[in-house]
């Protein structure tokens, strides 16, 4: 699998959300963020600033669902990330 020009292949990473105090947040509330924490499996040809294994933040609305050997992935492109941590 080898995404083209500004395309990232991205695994979700699936986070237990607190609040301050510890508290637990429902699927709900989670919902309501504008952003999703992923690992980047692939990077295109053309990407410039991220790179395979970095921890990202994208925008949850972005890209596309793909099943590639029974585990979802995300394409999304490179404009869609808005964090590198």
């Amino acid at each position: 699998m080898n995404p083209v020009n500004k395309y990232i292949v991205v695994r979700e990473i699936v986070e237990e959300h607190k609040t301050d105090s510890g508290l637990l947040l429902s699927s709900q509330d989670v919902d309501t963020y504008r952003y999703k924490k992923g690992l980047v499996l692939k990077v295109g040809n053309n990407v410039e600033v991220i790179k395979e294994n970095d921890s990202i933040y994208y925008d949850k609305a972005a890209g596309h669902k793909i099943l590639l050997q029974d585990e979802p992935l995300t394409i999304i492109q490179e404009r869609d990330v808005v964090v590198v941590l």
